[in-house]
């Protein structure tokens, strides 16, 4: 994997939408999380054709993609959000641009299509840290949140990955811009769950289960099965707040190719349990993390009994967020119960 030149203050960066333009929906929102990307990291962002353009073909957001990285004044490239069609085109980038240009990218969700056609180059980039939600965070951002974000920006290393105090996963209504000041109700965190007193170390690769279904079954290219022995999978699920055995299937789905059998660890975000169109409440949030974190658990036990499991991480769709090093490795110390992730 590529080593990047951390960031300084003032630094350009590219703020993209390689998914879904939301920026164009909500560009309040949006102009929170640039506001904050100057104020609270110092950075200039710089705004790409498609970055607020509802609808733009995958072939006007390759060409973005292509262009920010091969502008040598552009240091890193963020993703305002997610979506659900990278599938349709990221195949389709030419491999010379990114891999004559590496840089850093941060973005999860759909993008996890993007990193991982990144992580086939050479090229490691982030899993978290997006424009429209962590940086636009009602309120404020969080320190958690900003701690991470600012290590893989402007530091580097191993830095150890502790579980947060509380978490969220309610938002509020984005049409509502008075509610961009008022503070996301929060609620303690249980910390993360251990399985497995088999300690390992491996460079991370994965991210949202959905992606992955996506990449399966469309046939994208993917890690081999020799680059799986080297690997430390990274799962979490999204807003759709999949059922169990959707979960299992596509879990399942990666024991049946063999990569769980491979495999050195794996590491499960904590799972979304609330959104507009399912307001769970607590019980049934507790209930529903439950029972997909013993789904998970029971699938990789079929095909690999002694690897380390640990679930309910602060990466994914709920925050606070660790901004994963996507290709960067990962240190698993099953006896202390400690995790090292190197920026």
């Amino acid at each position: 994997m590529n080593k990047f030149k951390k960031l300084s203050k003032g630094d350009k960066v590219a703020v993209l939408s390689p998914s879904f333009a939301a920026p164009g929906m909500f560009p309040v929102v949006y102009e929170l999380g640039l506001e904050r990307l100057r104020t609270v990291f110092g950075l200039e962002p710089v705004e790409f054709p498609t970055t607020r353009k509802l609808g733009a073909s995958g072939e006007e957001r390759a060409a973005d993609l292509v262009e920010a990285f091969t502008d040598p004044d552009i240091k890193v490239v963020i993703a305002t959000i997610g979506g659900d069609d990278q599938v349709t085109y990221i195949k389709h980038l030419p491999p010379e641009p990114f891999r004559e240009n590496p840089k850093p990218f941060f973005g999860y969700s759909d993008n996890s299509h993007f990193s991982n056609f990144l992580f086939l180059q050479g090229i490691p980039s982030y899993y978290g840290g997006s424009i429209m939600t962590q940086y636009a965070m009602q309120g404020e951002m969080d320190a958690y949140t900003v701690e991470y974000i600012k290590h893989a920006l402007f530091v580097g290393g191993e830095k150890e990955l502790i579980a947060s105090a509380t978490y969220t996963d309610q938002e509020h209504d984005w049409h509502d811009e008075s509610l961009l000041h008022t503070r996301r109700p929060h609620w303690e965190n249980e910390g993360h769950v251990w399985d497995g007193e088999q300690s390992a170390r491996g460079m991370i690769w994965g991210g949202c289960v959905e992606s992955l279904d996506e990449m399966l079954r469309h046939n994208i290219p993917i890690p081999t099965l020799e680059q799986f022995e080297e690997i430390v999978l990274m799962l979490e699920t999204s807003e759709e707040i999949p059922n169990a055995s959707y979960v299992f299937r596509v879990v399942r789905a990666l024991g049946e190719r063999g990569i769980l059998a491979r495999v050195r660890g794996v590491l499960v975000g904590r799972a979304k349990a609330w959104e507009f169109d399912k307001p769970f409440t607590l019980v049934q949030k507790e209930e529903y993390r439950k029972q997909q974190q013993e789904t998970i658990l029971k699938t990789i036990r079929h095909y690999h009994p002694t690897i380390p499991i640990v679930q309910n991480m602060n990466f994914g769709h709920t925050d606070p967020q660790i901004p994963m090093p996507y290709g960067g490795e990962v240190r698993i110390d099953a006896q202390e119960k400690r995790l090292f992730a190197d920026f």
